[in-house]
């Protein structure tokens, strides 16, 4: 072998390719350039230098610097690019290896030469990274005054061309926080204390913004007449930059969190004792131990913290989560340092290996103590009265509920205290007094109780017990005669009535829970109205559920006829009124009626009631003031202007805002007189809102409107009172009219209501005359009207017309 040649920072793959293409060759491998520049000061036989640029780059182009003026051997470039033979490119064969160093070998000396300037040009001009060379001192004598060389990829980096880079100098395009670590560094190279530096620092680009390089500067140890020469490449490092300080801001935010976190993050082994291997500083502030004490179980395992009862439900879900890889999630309770028991919250996932095994645990664990304290007292306030402390209506039908499918065939029954008189008395004595009465009861009732029987608070006035297991109804009477001898010792000497309404609940009982309790209020009800001997209960039966039936579908046609839909009708029947001085008649009274298929004509007692419970009072009582007035309306155009119309109003709708105001639009538009309209209330009305109500009678009469008292005597006592009331007028009851035919006439005090009601300036109406005593009774005591059964029944608007005109 007379060659030698010499390969540069090549690959082992690459060595291997070599050896076997150039076996006429005797071949030496160098690491770097520095262990090139050895060998080539002792091979006196070099021919060729085979330098693979595709590594670093900044080691390839310092060395064909220092071998570029000598031409006494050839260079050959391993590059990803450039066309010439003295060019290799990846990936190596044995036969292209051959070929091309052969073809190099063959150039004379001269075109060695031109070959090396190209190849070190391939680099400068194709390099990825900002390259430039200076021959002279720069950048501490400012601007750069001898040659200088910069490649495209340094002026797109930097943003300045060369001519610019080379009028300011590298001083003035460096930033000013890092100009003095690079000036300290390139005066070491100067003075030949380094050989290269390398540094991170920002140029400042013609825009103004900054731009992150990775620098490194080494001299260029060359024979020229230069004062001093030296390289300098850069590599854009901006997004690297910008990545590291989102990271470093994401790993303060995450110190910051830990720091701040109301418990602990860590990392366990997956293993029975959950054995830390890393916990952070919340660790003595949530468990009252200090991180080393858990750390590799050193003074107590992680596992001994978790209250016992929960430790199975624990490794029961992450063992559910880990083979999904699914987040773990998981309340439950520890024991602290000092014993005291501490909710936590604790969120995790595993650390996989390569074959998907589990290596360890990670996550947070949060102190939420205070967050349950407050589940717990929310939960006490949903299911419990405040008050007595007993569960509640929600809580009773939520134990229904489950009950009817968790206990089928377990005979079960509802038992409804009704305690509503009590509202009258909380009106009278106030609030605190039945609250205290109210207590006193749930002290007493819950004596009662037992595993088969609960004691709910359902309503302000109401008490309900849940009785399971029972033998039979015997059992159930038995039951409230206990009640109601514990209620009697103190409720009699306050005057306090009660009803016990009992619902059994069996097999065809309705699962429907609203309407369980709904049936055992109805029985309470009743039972707190009936007249008892020894006890105050109540079952609900069939009767009462076809009670409550009827109710519910005069309700719904009600609603529908108020929406102007189904097939009911609500109508006015007008039954006379007679005046006794000229024994005619002198006005009607309008008297609604209510007609639904199903159940044929529906008692006004039956359907008012309901309007009114249901608010459809509202707009069902205009659509009767709308009929009335229609009817008085003909009466007036057939000329007799002297007839009056009674209409029924309820306190509702006198306490509505605008009832006045609407009441005179309707009368508008029907083109009636006012003064012949009379509006009747019970005396009830008065015995709440009195001030409003009577203000509002007082506007209705100041309308010329006339307002009668119906079915005087029965209510509220109102004549102590009456001159103060802004009524004309006094109906006396039936109840008064019926004693008549009994009592003697020194008995009845019927003639001392008319003397009185006279003597205040009303004038008097008694309701229901159905036989001659009664009418003879009443001329005597001077009654003013009369209407009732010995006079007309109720009749249609035609039938009314026609007793006119058969008076007339």
């Amino acid at each position: 072998m007379d060659t030698h040649i010499l390969a540069v920072g090549t690959s082992r793959e690459n060595r291997v390719i070599m050896q076997a293409a150039l076996t006429s060759h005797e071949l030496s491998f160098a690491e770097d350039g520095k262990q090139a520049l050895e060998c080539i000061a002792k091979l006196s036989d070099l021919v060729l230098i085979l330098i693979d640029a595709t590594g670093d780059t900044l080691d390839a182009l310092l060395l064909l610097h220092a071998i570029e003026q000598n031409p006494r051997y050839a260079v050959m470039l391993i590059a990803h690019s450039g066309d010439s033979d003295s060019i290799l490119h990846p990936p190596l064969t044995a036969a292209v290896v051959s070929k091309q160093v052969a073809q190099v070998l063959q150039k004379d000396r001269s075109k060695l030469l031109n070959e090396q300037a190209f190849l070190f040009n391939a680099i400068f001009w194709q390099a990825p990274m900002g390259i430039s060379i200076s021959h002279g001192i720069g950048p501490i004598d400012g601007p750069i005054n001898e040659v200088f060389r910069v490649n495209p990829r340094f002026e797109e980096i930097t943003g300045w061309t060369s001519e610019e880079l080379k009028s300011l100098g590298w001083a003035a395009i460096t930033h000013p926080d890092d100009l003095e670590a690079d000036l300290e560094q390139f005066r070491r190279l100067q003075a030949g204390e380094i050989s290269s530096y390398s540094l991170q620092k920002r140029y400042i680009k013609p825009d103004g913004s900054a731009v992150w390089v990775s620098m490194v500067v080494a001299s260029l140890q060359i024979q020229s007449n230069h004062s001093y020469s030296h390289i300098c490449l850069v590599q854009d490092i901006s997004e690297r930059k910008e990545a590291e300080q989102r990271l470093a801001e994401s790993e303060r935010s995450k110190s910051m969190l830990l720091s701040h976190l109301p418990g602990l993050a860590y990392r366990t082994k997956y293993d029975h004792d959950w054995t830390v291997l890393y916990v952070s500083n919340g660790c003595k502030a949530l468990t009252g131990y200090e991180n080393e004490s858990l750390l590799h179980n050193r003074d107590i395992c992680f596992n001994d913290l978790i209250v016992p009862s929960y430790q199975q439900g624990i490794r029961a879900e992450w063992a559910r989560v880990l083979p999904l890889h699914q987040t773990f999630t998981y309340e439950y309770e520890i024991i602290k340092a000092d014993g005291q028991r501490c909710w936590v919250w604790e969120t995790g996932q595993g650390l996989y290996g390569q074959h998907d095994e589990v290596l360890e645990l990670e996550g947070i664990i949060l102190d939420i103590s205070d967050r349950k304290k407050i589940e717990h007292e929310l939960m006490f306030l949903n299911e419990h009265d405040i008050w007595t402390g007993l569960y509640n209506r929600r809580y009773l039908e939520q134990l229904l509920f489950s009950d009817a499918d968790l206990h089928p065939s377990l005979k079960r029954a509802v038992l409804a205290v009704n305690l509503s008189a009590l509202h009258t008395s909380s009106m009278t004595y106030g609030f605190q007094y039945t609250q205290e009465i109210i207590k006193k009861v749930s002290s007493s009732l819950l004596v009662l109780c037992s595993d088969q029987c609960l004691l709910c608070k359902t309503h302000e006035y109401r008490f309900s017990f849940y009785v399971k297991d029972y033998r039979d109804k015997e059992d159930l009477i038995a039951f409230c005669k206990r009640i109601s001898s514990l209620l009697e010792t103190f409720l009699i000497i306050e005057g306090i009535n009660w009803g016990i309404g009992i619902v059994e609940i069996g097999k065809g009982t309705t699962k429907d829970v609203e309407q369980l309790l709904r049936n055992a209020l109805v029985a309470s009800e009743k039972a707190l109205h009936q007249l008892h001997d020894d006890s105050s209960y109540c079952f609900f039966d069939k009767a009462m559920e076809e009670e409550l039936y009827r109710e519910e579908v005069i309700t719904a046609e009600l609603s529908r006829i108020a929406a102007g839909e189904g097939n009911g009708s609500l109508f006015l029947n007008y039954q006379p009124i007679l005046d006794l001085g000229t024994n005619r008649i002198v006005g009607f009274e309008a008297l609604a009626r209510l007609q639904i298929p199903s159940l044929g004509l529906i008692p006004p007692l039956q359907f008012i009631p309901i309007t009114e419970k249901t608010k459809l009072i509202i707009p069902l009582g205009d659509s009767i003031i709308l009929q009335a007035l229609r009817f008085l309306n003909t009466v007036q155009s057939l000329g007799y202007s002297d007839i009056f119309l009674s209409i029924n109003i309820s306190a509702i709708q006198l306490l509505k805002h605008d009832f006045n105001a609407n009441l005179l639009r309707m009368i508008k538009a029907m083109q009636v007189d006012p003064h012949s309209i009379c509006l009747e209330i019970t005396e009830s009305v008065f015995a709440s809102n009195y001030q409003d109500i009577n203000r509002v009678l007082g506007q209705l009469q100041s309308l010329g409107i006339q307002i009668a008292i119906d079915d005087f005597g029965t209510g509220y006592s109102s004549l102590a009172r009456e001159r103060e009331l802004n009524i004309n007028c006094l109906k006396i009851d039936k109840s008064f009219i019926d004693k008549l035919m009994t009592l003697s006439e020194e008995q009845a005090i019927t003639g001392d209501i008319i003397s009185m009601a006279h003597k205040l300036g009303h004038c008097v109406v008694a309701e229901g005359i159905e036989h001659e005593k009664q009418l003879q009774y009443l001329r005597k005591f001077n009654c003013d009207k009369i209407q009732g059964y010995l006079i007309s029944r109720p009749v249609d608007d035609k039938a009314a017309l026609a007793l006119l005109k058969a008076q007339t």
